[in-house]
């Protein structure tokens, strides 16, 4: 296999675009915390993607037989890779994310990062394929914004990771019909995490009646975005528009932390991760982020 192939592979293997979307996590914990990211914590959102990332390959490899089935295009069952190279890159991310977020925040982030790893290879090991898959990926996500916190105050940034972790239950719970299609309950509770995660970019304290408005702004573009596909999918709950409003609310994430950093004052880090949108969408067409 030529490196270019190979290449291909891993950025499959681990949704490289996808990504993207948790870029924005820990710049929303550290506004919420009242600390944004400077110097070394600067290195919290690579942490982040790595962890996410990690996530990813277990995640292929913990499905290896179900995707020999389901979707045997996927880097392990079309033996592009081996399940123990695709746990070894598992591994070696997970490793990286953990050392990153102790270079950047000390031991207090790095608890946070090991708590966060540990969770990730809980959800795709143990709960994904049970009713507690989405309140498992609720903590992930919840974790992977308290990362971003100001040392000494994870208090602070729990609205922020209530609101990231609500968002990702719903779509953990919706995308369970990807393959086969869902159904419109989950489709209408998925819908109904979606407005109480917005209501954080609506409600609670603002710095100044401006970021009040930008918050609400990027709160309504997250509600749309987000909102639409899974109201359409709630009409017609095919595994088309399943699939569809799963990829609107991996994207949607990017609106909901820029509405949460925004509101707390960084609004110049809001614009940063609502430019990292575009091109998300433009790779999810080369590299299925689901």
């Amino acid at each position: 296999m030529s490196v270019a192939d190979r290449t291909k592979t891993l950025v499959e293997l681990v949704r490289a675009p996808a990504g993207l979307s948790v870029l924005g996590d820990t710049i929303a914990g550290a506004a919420a915390s009242g600390t944004p990211l400077r110097g070394r914590r600067l290195l919290l959102p690579l942490a982040s993607v790595a962890l996410y990332w990690s996530g990813m390959a277990l995640n292929d490899w913990a499905d290896r037989e179900l995707d020999a089935v389901e979707r045997p295009e996927r880097p392990i069952p079309s033996g592009r890779i081996s399940p123990s190279g695709a746990l070894a890159v598992a591994a070696g991310l997970a490793g990286t994310g953990i050392g990153l977020s102790a270079l950047a925040g000390g031991r207090d982030s790095a608890r946070v990062a090991v708590a966060l790893s540990s969770a990730i290879w809980a959800y795709d090991t143990v709960l994904k394929p049970t009713s507690a898959a989405p309140l498992g990926m609720a903590l992930c996500r919840g974790l992977d914004v308290l990362l971003g916190a100001a040392p000494g105050n994870l208090r602070g940034a729990l609205p922020a990771a209530g609101a990231m972790a609500c968002h990702a239950a719903g779509i953990t719970a919706l995308s369970a019909g990807e393959v086969h299609g869902g159904s419109t309950s989950t489709a209408r509770a998925a819908l109904a995490a979606t407005g109480v995660a917005a209501s954080a970019t609506v409600l609670g304290p603002a710095k100044s009646p401006l970021h009040r408005v930008l918050g609400a702004a990027a709160g309504v573009g997250y509600g749309r975005l987000v909102g639409r596909a899974q109201l359409a999918a709630a009409r017609t709950p095919s595994a088309e528009r399943v699939r569809a409003a799963t990829v609107a609310g991996i994207h949607g994430m990017v609106p909901l932390q820029a509405g949460i950093a925004a509101r707390r004052g960084a609004a110049k880090a809001a614009a940063l991760i609502v430019g990292v949108l575009p091109a998300a969408r433009a790779l999810a067409r080369k590299v299925s982020p689901t």
